[in-house]
């Protein structure tokens, strides 16, 4: 059985967002399987058609938003997204939609990236956590 790695998605900002497709690419070139449970904001960078939308940097680092974008345009690098998507086609990395926060935003399956593996609620997301090596909140 291979280690795990968890990761919470609270926040919907490119700062935050990039890491979590790194973090998965990451975990699975160590061999670790990776579970992301995105809710919130995090949830709504999960809906269609939000990665068509002007990345939002976090207010701590909007002055630094349009230098920092222009550079990852100059150097070719990957939106967080396609990130995500080559670590799930690398190894195993499941994206869990939060539930609750669907329910509370009239979200369903439908509603989200093919990206999205399941909607699960919090319980067996822990349930599941629990056995993981590492677990971090974004």
């Amino acid at each position: 059985m291979a280690d795990k790695m968890s990761l919470i998605v609270f926040s919907g900002t490119m700062d935050k967002l990039m890491p979590v497709g790194i973090l998965a690419s990451g975990g699975v070139a160590m061999g670790m399987d990776v579970e992301i449970f995105a809710t919130f904001w995090g949830l709504q960078s999960l809906a269609k058609g939000a990665s068509e939308q002007p990345p939002r940097m976090s207010k701590d680092f909007e002055d630094m938003a349009p230098m920092m974008m222009q550079m990852m345009k100059e150097k070719n690098v990957p939106s967080w997204l396609d990130t995500l998507r080559t670590a799930k086609e690398l190894g195993n990395v499941k994206v869990l939609a939060c539930a609750m926060t669907a329910d509370l935003m009239g979200m369903d399956k439908d509603s989200f990236d093919d990206i999205v593996d399941d909607i699960v609620g919090v319980g067996e997301f822990v349930d599941s956590a629990k056995d993981a090596k590492i677990t971090l909140f974004i």
